[in-house]
């Protein structure tokens, strides 16, 4: 099985999505469920919405989890393991302030050393366990070997037992961390790989040394993303939010991230398609760059590849008709919200003025008392004989009276796709 997990505490990250996407094609081609984890177990982190968010950004791009698990739901089962930890003296209770470990945390970075938990409560006992009354967290002891995997992307690794040092894995408030919970819940599915990113890469040793402690002997296999950076290199990155509202398709944001570090057999592609070909090992293992330009790109072929009267919800209508208009506007545009005003131009109410506005009359006046002419020679022929206006007398208040500009594409191609709406355009 494999699972994306993710906090209800901020807005998707680009990051975030690809290892979304990254999960749910491998789970597909090995065959295995998919499960969405909310990390939400600390409460201090939540934030009210985002959870909506993720599922929201879920149905958008089709990733269709087996299921979807709450941290919260299994508080009862962290503590449980960490009583099994203490009682088998692979864990201990430690009474150290965090006024104090900040302190000592603080002079090894004067001292320009490595900070280290000092194991002052590891060698307490029972005695003075129990005649302590101050709040205490849980510390897994530190590994006695060097802990070890090879990671499908980064490659072999290794972390020495005072790398990972005797680490807390239950806060004061009796609420797991995050390694703990998250080691807890892959054991609790039976996850087979784990996908992320590579600033999580610290996290592994631990996890593994918690799983190996509870005497879980399944390998899990993991896969490290290297980072997206943006185009010159900067972090910081626009949000999956950003992007839908500048207009950007799911098929295309998915498309872009397969793309970014993989080899391909192809530039424009959907991820039904991927699924035939995407392969894990191939991703890159230095960081990618992230460029909107190259996005737009794909955008406008996925506009182009998508069902047209699909397309055409996006600007309020059900017709194939406009979903083609729609496609017409591709030169001048990249996304929905660049080509939106060009559709809502054309059934805005158009100004008669300027020098324009008494031939933009007569054509309004003609159209209005004409029939519907299948192609547009055929209505330049017939305003022509009423109005007496030809070249660009006639050209430019007709694609004024048409689409509000005097530039844009040929009328001849748009007519097809707004013939049947002429008489609500030119009003």
């Amino acid at each position: 099985m494999l699972r994306f997990a993710s906090a209800p505490s901020a807005d998707m990250s680009i990051d975030d999505l690809r290892v979304a996407i990254f999960n749910y094609i491998v789970a597909r081609q090995r065959g295995e469920r998919f499960i969405l984890r909310i990390e939400d177990g600390d409460d201090a982190r939540n934030n009210e919405g985002k959870e909506r968010n993720i599922l929201e950004i879920f149905q958008l791009f089709g990733l269709h989890p087996s299921d979807v698990s709450y941290q919260r739901d299994n508080l009862t089962i962290y503590q449980h393991m960490a009583v099994k930890l203490l009682q088998e003296r692979k864990a201990f209770a430690c009474f150290c302030s965090h006024e104090e470990l900040e302190a000592k945390k603080q002079l090894a970075k004067e001292q320009k050393r490595v900070y280290r938990y000092s194991g002052r409560c590891e060698r307490l006992s029972d005695a003075e366990v129990l005649a302590n009354e101050k709040p205490f967290t849980v510390r897994l002891k530190k590994p006695e070997k060097p802990i070890t995997f090879d990671d499908l992307v980064t490659g072999h690794q290794s972390f020495a037992p005072d790398d990972i040092d005797s680490f807390v894995i239950m806060r004061t408030d009796k609420t797991p961390t995050a390694n703990f919970a998250c080691a807890v819940d892959d054991m609790i599915h039976d996850i087979s790989l784990v996908i992320r990113e590579e600033e999580h890469l610290s996290d592994t040793p631990e996890q593994i040394h918690i799983r190996e402690a509870l005497g879980y002997d399944k390998t899990v296999a993991y896969a490290h993303l290297p980072a997206i950076l943006g185009a010159s290199g900067e972090k910081g990155l626009p949000g999956v939010r950003w992007l839908f509202e500048e207009g950007f398709l799911p098929e295309a944001i998915a498309n872009y991230l397969i793309l970014l570090g993989s080899k391909t057999p192809t530039e424009v592609f959907t991820m039904e398609e991927a699924i035939g070909w995407f392969d894990l090992a191939s991703v890159s293992k230095e960081p990618v760059r992230f460029e909107i330009d190259k996005l737009r790109f794909l955008n406008r072929e996925h506009i182009r590849l998508a069902d047209s009267k699909e397309l055409s919800r996006a600007f309020g209508f059900a017709d194939s008709a406009i979903g083609e208009l729609a496609k017409c506007y591709l030169e001048e545009g990249s996304t929905i919200g660049e080509i939106k005003p060009k559709i809502e131009a054309i059934f805005a109410d158009k100004p008669f003025e300027g020098e324009w506005k008494r031939q933009m009359t007569l054509l309004r006046d003609a159209i209005k008392k004409g029939p519907l002419f299948e192609t547009f020679d055929e209505l330049r022929s017939y305003l022509m004989e009423r109005t007496y206006l030809e070249g660009e007398a006639l050209f430019t208040p007709l694609r004024l009276l048409l689409t509000g500009s005097e530039q844009g594409p040929d009328l001849r191609t748009l007519y097809p796709h707004l013939k049947s709406y002429l008489q609500e355009i030119v009003k």
